[in-house]
């Protein structure tokens, strides 16, 4: 696997590495870390308002060093070292971001990793560029979630606030404010994955807690029905959480990647 714009070393990728830059069309950066080594190369796709400094991403990081494997993370549009108002993101936004990763940063074939939105936004690029995509893994994967989890949630409170200032901050139970932006909410629409059948005929591997409190299981579930192909499978872990970031919750997605690596 070849890195475009120069890389990383693997012993320089941790929390405390400097990021190489993307320019977006509008010329806002877009931050990554690159390590190069076998193909595929496994891009991490993190999740709603994470970075790539996350404990699943510097897992990543780790294991794609220790086995000589490519590995690429970043940072989209308002997220982590990227620039931007988080606010101001989009899901057509963050897609956009993941393909600039796509096609500027790694040539050869991917093995997605995407985190709850993350596994929103894999979809949508297996979908966008089907021939770069060898495998996909879905860790908590929230597809359609600004349709079917956000705007549910929403009190008339919440709605006239959204309708007044455009966004609406709640408190995070991982620190911080949760937002909700009403262009998030209408721009999501157009990205809708749940609600057809998805020519995907990559192997798809989809990891989900049962404890999860933000995106229910069933999500994961739906998500495997719409994919067309057959190699499709989904783990259940009764008592894992949205995260996923346990030791025993890592060793499974280490396994998993083991497993696609193998037959890739």
């Amino acid at each position: 696997m070849e890195v475009n714009g120069g890389t990383l070393t693997a012993q320089s990728i941790s929390e405390n590495a400097t990021a190489k830059v993307l320019k977006s069309d509008d010329g806002a950066s877009i931050a990554y870390q690159a390590i190069p080594g076998r193909s595929p190369c496994i891009l991490f796709i993190g999740g709603y308002n994470s970075s790539m400094a996350g404990e699943k991403a510097s897992f990543l990081a780790r294991y794609a060093a220790d086995r000589g494997q490519a590995f690429v993370r970043f940072d989209p549009f308002g997220h982590g070292a990227s620039e931007g108002r988080f606010e101001d993101g989009t899901i057509g936004r963050w897609l956009a971001d993941t393909l600039r990763v796509i096609d500027k940063v790694v040539q050869g074939p991917l093995i997605l990793v995407g985190s709850s939105m993350g596994g929103w936004l894999m979809t949508l690029a297996a979908l966008t560029r089907p021939e770069r995509v060898s495998a996909l893994v879905g860790i908590a994967s929230a597809p359609d979630f600004t349709e079917d989890l956000m705007r549910p949630s929403l009190t008339g409170e919440d709605r006239v606030i959204l309708r007044r200032d455009g966004v609406l901050r709640r408190p995070s139970a991982y620190g911080g404010d949760f937002i909700i932006a009403q262009q998030l909410l209408d721009e999501g629409r157009e990205h809708l994955v749940l609600r057809r059948g998805l020519p995907i005929e990559v192997p798809v591997r989809l990891l989900h807690g049962q404890a999860d409190p933000d995106v229910p299981p069933e999500r994961s579930l739906r998500l495997a029905e719409a994919i067309e192909g057959s190699d499709v499978r989904v783990t259940l872990i009764k008592d894992g959480d949205h995260r996923l970031s346990r030791p025993q919750d890592l060793a499974l997605l280490a396994n998993t990647l083991d497993e696609l690596i193998k037959n890739i």
